[in-house]
């Protein structure tokens, strides 16, 4: 079956690679069937780990290498006891020789360096020929020979997760699957964690047990964050992978994503980096596929605008725009102002209800430094010479699955929210709102059009033009997103749209509702004249004043 891929999970049966179901929430083998369960799955990498760390103490016994530690960022560097240190790459200051390495300072897996060292400064120089017109190019070129590689700490995460995922401007909260793959997560408190995300992802198939024979003439960093801050790193870069697939399915940008990351396996591991630190100028070459990933010189800053600067000045945008369209049909200027001015204040309602409760509600300013990255797939050595695969470098991330409670069983199911079907029907409903006395007065005069009088209807629409649009986008929006079209999953990935049972209780709460308001004073008063009202407008509408 090929070369085993240590980060894998191994069938017990048959022992070839298991894969792991979302919907069913295990791990099943593709040859004869067999089942893994999740911590089973965890129980085998334990093993693993103990068989690695006892290789690892033993052959520690072999090799001497130094810890170097740098006085000025707390960096600690692993290099071979006979090499001769030099500046720490990460702040420039002269590293200091501390001790030994200890065993247990070593993770148990390692991807070796597939580019060289010659090989990554060309491949930075490249990257630096088409992008001279930047700063960043043109310090690079000054010192790029101060490249250097190093073994970076970080865990490999892999299995599968659970999320709390919901709309930040509203909705309900879901429960979704999902499987990561291939998240690395730095253990390094120097380095930026963003230059380092820019020249991922590294190909699992090289991922092989450490050897101390992979660190001759190398350089190891030495992990230097506690557990506490890597768990917290680890959620978030678990939350920020997911983040894209969940925010297509929620159809919005603004998600809240809390991960539960209990049953992923956690393995530590070096990854081969080539480094360059020139004051405020970072570079970063991944050492196995070459992408390069480089960090801006100066700041970017984002602005955020309150929620109600944001609708005043979307309805003078659109007040511009209808000016300037009563404009090119040639409407008298006092004309023009006025209908403007009335149609100013109706937008205004419309976007203030469409832009309050959203994010940022103050004013606010972020900065942060853009990290610009190498295009194309990794670099691969054919006949002694690197070739760039065509196919783009990218993170795979499973599609998650979301569950629900149905009938007292979570079952795996799809969501629908804006289908085109739902948007027409909920555009045709708020049509028929807005033109509800006309219709009825249709069916009064037997569809007599030349009797029709809109004058009758002046009062209904000057209430309902503004009210149903401000519905429609502040609560006809919030109720698609409350009740989804749900469809339920088999195992062999067909859909079967599942119809939510009627709540009956829910019904009754609102005919007594109704019953209140029509026979119990003092509402009702106003509710039948109300209904008195509408009864003479229809009558106006269909037979005139």
């Amino acid at each position: 079956m090929g070369e085993r891929n240590i980060a894998d999970i191994y069938c017990p049966s048959c022992g070839a690679a298991a894969r792991y179901d979302i919907r069913r929430q295990l791990y099943v083998c593709r040859y004869c069937g067999g089942q893994v369960g999740i911590d089973e799955a965890l129980q085998q990498k334990r093993g693993f780990r103990t068989l690695q760390q006892e290789k690892i103490r033993e052959e520690a016994r072999q090799y001497k290498l130094i810890k170097a530690e740098c006085p000025g960022c707390g960096a600690e560097i692993a290099v071979a006891e006979n090499e001769a240190l030099t500046d720490c790459a990460f702040c420039g200051k002269s590293l200091v020789r501390r001790s030994y390495l200890r065993a247990p300072d070593m993770p148990e897996m390692i991807i070796p360096f597939r580019i060289s060292e010659e090989e990554a400064r060309q491949l930075l120089n490249a990257w630096c020929e088409k992008n001279r017109r930047k700063p960043e190019a043109r310090h690079i070129l000054a010192g790029i020979t101060h490249l250097q590689g190093y073994y970076m700490p970080y865990e490999l995460i892999r299995g599968p997760i659970s999320c709390q995922v919901s709309r930040i401007d509203g909705g309900k909260t879901y429960t979704c699957g999902g499987y990561i793959d291939e998240v690395f997560v730095s253990c390094s408190r120097q380095v930026d964690n963003l230059l380092l995300n820019g020249m991922e992802p590294y190909e699992l198939d090289e991922l092989k047990e450490f050897a101390f024979s992979y660190a001759a003439g190398q350089r190891i960093k030495i992990r230097d964050i506690d557990d506490e801050a890597l768990a917290l790193r680890i959620e978030k870069e678990v939350s920020e992978s997911y983040t894209p697939e969940v925010r297509k399915v929620l159809e919005t940008k603004a998600v809240d994503i809390d991960a539960n990351v209990k049953s992923v396996m956690r393995m530590p591991l070096l990854l081969p980096v080539y480094y360059l630190r020139l004051d405020d100028c970072v570079a970063a070459v991944n050492g196995q596929t070459g992408k390069v990933s480089v960090r801006a010189e100066r700041e970017s800053h984002y602005y955020f605008l309150p929620w109600w600067l944001k609708a005043i000045l979307a309805t003078v945008v659109i007040s511009g725009l209808v000016y300037g369209g009563m404009c090119l049909f040639g409407m008298a200027a006092d004309e023009r102002m006025y209908l403007t001015g009335l149609l100013g204040i109706f937008f205004l309602i419309v976007t203030f209800c469409a832009y309050s409760d959203t994010d940022h509600p103050d004013f606010a300013v972020e900065a942060g430094r853009k990290i610009f990255v190498s295009k194309g797939g990794a670099w691969h050595r054919q006949n002694g010479v690197l070739v760039q695969e065509p196919q783009e470098l990218n993170r795979n991330v499973t599609e998650p699955v979301f569950f629900m409670e149905i009938k007292g069983r979570k079952e795996p199911v799809k969501l629908r929210f804006t289908t085109p079907l739902r948007l027409i029907r909920m555009g045709l409903l708020a049509l028929l709102v807005i033109f509800l006395p006309v219709v009825i007065a249709l069916l009064l005069n037997g569809f007599d059009f030349q009797r029709l009088d809109l004058a009758g209807s002046a009062v209904w629409f000057c209430i309902f033009v503004p009210v149903v649009p401000i519905y429609v986008l502040k609560f006809g929006v919030i109720e698609l997103y409350e009740r989804p079209l749900i469809y339920l999953l088999s195992e062999d990935g067909k859909k079967k749209r599942y119809h939510q049972p009627v709540d009956w209780k829910e019904v009754g709460t609102t005919v007594l509702t109704l019953l209140k308001y029509l026979f119990i004073p003092p509402a009702c008063l106003a509710v039948w004249f109300a209904i008195a009202s509408f009864c003479v407008i229809c009558y106006l509408t269909a037979f005139g004043m």
